[in-house]
């Protein structure tokens, strides 16, 4: 009896310690696998969301002016873009915005023309460099960096730091460079943003995984042992007992009954209640999760169609008229958007379209951009040029926005009998624009602060005249920033390449060589970001 009781308690601990074991290394695996993608995960994110910041801040600076500024001009507007640059140096939480001017002989040192710093960010002790500070450049990564901004080789640069360097915490630089009107880069911006969330969120995980991994070890010891108890020992000391009560007495006892739902221990029909009555829980639970599932997609469904009902969609939109032809197309990645286009006559001879891209995505980004979408129109057919346009909706948008998040915008006002276009750009994507016989060509425009993000933005219109024949092409950074499996963008030159495959074409046809051009490219690649365009050709006065 001993030797049998023994028997037992050594397979309940071999088993146990087994499943304990196995425990322990899977939490190891799994807390490394974590640990890696955790990282790379963090750094990539960072990546992406400094060189929007970057990318933004250097819409906030004239590059045409910066060698006046290095020659000690420091006008007005010298000194209102330092004011935007240290605003917004506080608002995104950075260490250091700098703009530099790099020597390009052998780009190994650069002259300070803007330096701002917030060191209560990454508890640093950073001195701000005046106008025209001097310095080496810190590496040969650097210089790398620089000349390939310099030679538009690519649209930006990043650097980690991951080890403190002369006392300087692990942080993230994105340089992007800062243009001139002309197209050439005239300079360079750079953004420091400390990288100490990477490492005290870091501590949290594995601390986490490691008590987690406890814990489950314990409680999978403590049910695994009942569970061995009740299901196998405890069924076979009944048939032991039994069967020495039986050899000893030689008698009838009473029935063992149902001892367990195993087939070697237990009675057939009772494994199979068994077996029903969780089937059965299962398929209950199973319903129940489709039918939710199915409710959360008709929501969606719902959503979408709601959002889809919201802008223009129908075409031809105004076929009673021929002085003008007007074409647009959304396409969410998600059920819904952040993307939205919108047009329509102001009067009879005032036409407004308007496209934007708002920061967030899904559901969030999709009520931002229904709320942007109204407030624009609204505005607009209470008359007043797009920078009027722009400031009010600007300072609606910042009233109400716990959220944080902001749009581009690009608006412009067509007077039908002249061919005078009224424009404004709220950082959005440069305009295309193909004059009558000619092929389509980016239109530098100058760009305004987003909306939503800095209260009191100023923004500025331009004009521009045009021909019967001419058309204007507007769209969201989801068509440049199509990206095939191998992470390469779509980009704004085979955007135009695009463009210009059939320059001749309508509105809607123009569109659809563009989409087909960005699907080719990536492939079947999924999409991850909203694709909106839209199409505006003049064709003269009313009648014509």
């Amino acid at each position: 009896m001993t030797k049998a009781r023994e028997l037992r308690s050594n397979m309940a601990f071999n088993i146990v310690g087994a499943i304990v074991a196995l425990l322990v290394l899977l939490g190891l695996i799994v807390s490394v696998i974590g640990l890696v993608s955790f990282t790379e995960a963090f750094r990539r994110e960072y990546a992406v969301s400094t060189y929007h910041m970057a990318d933004t801040a250097a819409t906030l600076v004239n590059g045409d002016h910066l060698e006046a500024y290095l020659a000690g001009d420091e006008t007005e507007e010298y000194l209102r873009t330092k004011r935007y640059l240290d605003g917004y140096c506080r608002k995104m939480s950075v260490s250091i915005i700098y703009v530099i001017s790099v020597d390009r002989s052998d780009y190994g040192r650069f002259v300070s023309v803007f330096n701002s710093i917030d060191n209560s960010v990454g508890d640093t002790n950073y001195t701000e460099w005046e106008l025209g500070h001097p310095r080496d450049t810190t590496n040969d990564e650097y210089r790398q960096k620089y000349r390939s901004l310099y030679e538009q080789r690519s649209l930006y640069e990043t650097v980690y730091r991951i080890n403190k360097l002369n006392d300087a915490k692990p942080h993230i630089t994105t340089i992007v460079p800062v243009k001139a009107s002309s197209g050439e880069v005239a300079g360079l911006l750079c953004i420091q943003r400390p990288m100490r969330e990477l490492y005290t969120a870091r501590l949290p995980y594995v601390r986490n995984v490691a008590v987690s991994t406890v814990i489950l070890a314990i409680l999978a010891s403590v049910f695994a042992a009942s569970f061995i108890r009740s299901r196998f020992l405890d069924p076979i000391r009944k048939v032991s007992d039994e069967a020495v009560r039986f050899a000893r007495e030689n008698t009838k006892g009473e029935e063992l009954g149902i001892i367990s739902e195993f087939r070697e221990l237990a009675d057939l029909g009772s494994s199979i209640d068994s077996m029903e009555t969780d089937l059965l829980r299962y398929m209950e639970n199973l319903t129940k999760a489709t039918a939710e599932r199915e409710r959360i997609a008709a929501d969606l469904s719902l959503a979408s169609t709601i959002q889809e009902n919201s802008i223009p969609n129908s075409f031809p939109a105004f076929p009673e008229r021929t002085d003008f032809d007007i074409y647009a197309v959304m396409d969410p990645a998600r059920e819904v958007g952040g993307d939205f286009y919108n047009f329509s006559l102001i009067d009879d001879d005032h036409l407004f379209a308007v496209i934007g891209d708002v920061s967030g995505k899904g559901i969030p980004g999709a009520l931002f951009m229904m709320v942007s979408n109204i407030l624009i129109s609204d505005r607009t057919r209470m008359g007043g040029t797009p920078a009027e346009i722009l400031s009010f909706v600007n300072q609606e948008l910042c009233a109400h926005n716990k959220a944080e998040m902001f749009v581009t915008v690009w608006l412009g006002i067509l007077e039908l009998s002249t061919g005078r276009l009224t424009a404004a750009n709220a950082g959005h994507e440069y305009p295309a624009i193909r004059r009558a016989n000619g092929r389509y060509e980016l239109f530098k425009d100058r760009h305004g602060f987003v909306l939503g993000a800095m209260e009191g933005a100023k923004y500025r219109e331009y004009e521009l005249h045009l021909e019967p024949g001419d058309r204007i092409f507007v769209y969201t950074d989801g068509v440049p920033e199509a990206t095939a499996d191998d992470d390469e963008m779509f980009g704004t030159d085979r955007m135009l390449d695009a463009l210009n495959t059939e320059p001749d074409a309508g509105p809607e046809r123009l569109l659809k060589n563009v989409r087909d051009a960005v699907d080719d490219f990536v492939d079947g690649a999924e999409q991850f970001d909203d694709l909106t365009m839209l199409c505006l050709e003049y064709r003269g006065s009313k009648g014509s």
